[in-house]
């Protein structure tokens, strides 16, 4: 399935039914007076969160969607129907916008939490409703309203416990491929991950955390350079980073220093995320290498997805990293103030 992580969309919430000018007329009632009923409510636009979806792909083939209009009112005070709902899925982690004014309207993160975008008109209202000592009998009714209507601008984030950070062929999509029963493409070549990939990686007896692996990062990626860019947004919800540094990079320090600047000038509040740093490919590692202490309260984990050297230890460290997560107040405040 193709992965589409951005879309635009038009909805439009029925109008309402118009009201009834009516006037009760049967035998041996001569003054029957009015009873116009009022229209039914135009239905409105709801947006679900749904946890089996992954993916904005059906948007970009429907861009559409009309609510139904409320049924006109009729004679004998009958009320018209309401129009029918319309309930639109989007994966857990869309985050959706006006796209007229930039203005959140809501962001989906919990499975089948459903928020209102778009109002139904009230239905109008028959001339029961406006008969006095005076106008006996009223021909008019009260028009009905129009339903609200908005452009959508949607943008996926997947959700995820865990992001991958690091440069093309840094052994990212090896890395979740050997902890996840996720199988990305996997080649001896950059950019070989062109989507982001998420896996479960189970951790003893009915524990797990979510993986992510976005396209790798080069420098100039803040800027539009390589494929980082466009998917850097898909590690914004993960509790922790693990920035994967080569051992066969020749300058470890320099490479990490590299993706902490990108970072930062995607989003400078991805800095204050709890992060570690996985020094891959040990395996092939130089016989004099040596592994820099790098930041202070930054541990570095020396691992290979090969042999399988350091995989116990990193699991249980981003397991300890991950379920001792709590809402990081430093980072949600910088978020608030860079959005």
């Amino acid at each position: 399935m193709k992965f589409v992580d951005s879309a635009v969309i038009s909805v439009k919430a029925g109008d309402g039914g118009k009201g009834c000018v009516s006037f009760r007329r049967e035998k041996f009632v001569p003054k029957g007076g009015p009873d116009g009923g009022d229209g039914g409510r135009g239905g409105h636009v709801w947006l679900r969160a749904n946890s089996q979806l992954t993916t904005l792909l059906d948007f970009k083939y429907k861009r559409n969607y009309l609510a139904g209009r409320g049924s006109h009112g009729q004679g004998a005070r009958k009320t018209g129907k309401d129009g029918a709902d319309i309930v639109i899925d989007v994966p857990c982690g869309t985050l959706v916008r006006n796209a007229a004014t930039g203005e959140v309207i809501a962001d989906m993160t919990v499975d089948d939490e459903k928020m209102l975008v778009a109002s139904g008109g009230r239905g109008g209202r028959g001339n029961q409703h406006f008969a006095t000592a005076t106008r006996q009998a009223p021909r008019f009714s009260l028009p009905p309203g129009t339903g609200e209507e908005v452009e959508l601008e949607m943008e996926l984030k997947l959700m995820a416990d865990v992001g991958l950070v690091g440069f093309p062929n840094a052994g990212k999509s090896t890395l979740i491929s050997v902890l996840s029963a996720a199988r990305p493409k996997i080649a001896d070549y950059p950019f070989t991950t062109l989507v982001p990939n998420l896996g479960i990686v189970r951790y003893e007896e009915y524990k797990s955390f979510v993986m992510a692996d976005i396209p790798g990062i080069i420098e100039g990626a803040a800027e539009g350079r390589g494929l980082g860019l466009q998917f850097l947004r898909h590690i914004e919800r993960t509790k922790v980073l693990a920035v994967l540094l080569t051992a066969d990079s020749g300058d470890i320090e320099a490479e990490y220093a590299t993706l902490l600047g990108e970072m930062e000038k995607f989003a400078a509040s991805l800095l204050l995320k709890p992060r570690i740093a996985i020094v891959t490919k040990m395996d092939i590692a130089p016989d004099d290498l040596v592994i820099p202490a790098l930041e202070d309260g930054v541990r570095v984990l020396a691992i290979s997805s090969v042999t399988g050297m350091g995989l116990k230890e990193l699991k249980d460290e981003l397991w300890v990293r991950v379920s001792s997560h709590a809402s990081d107040k430093k980072y949600l405040d910088r978020r608030e103030e860079e959005e």
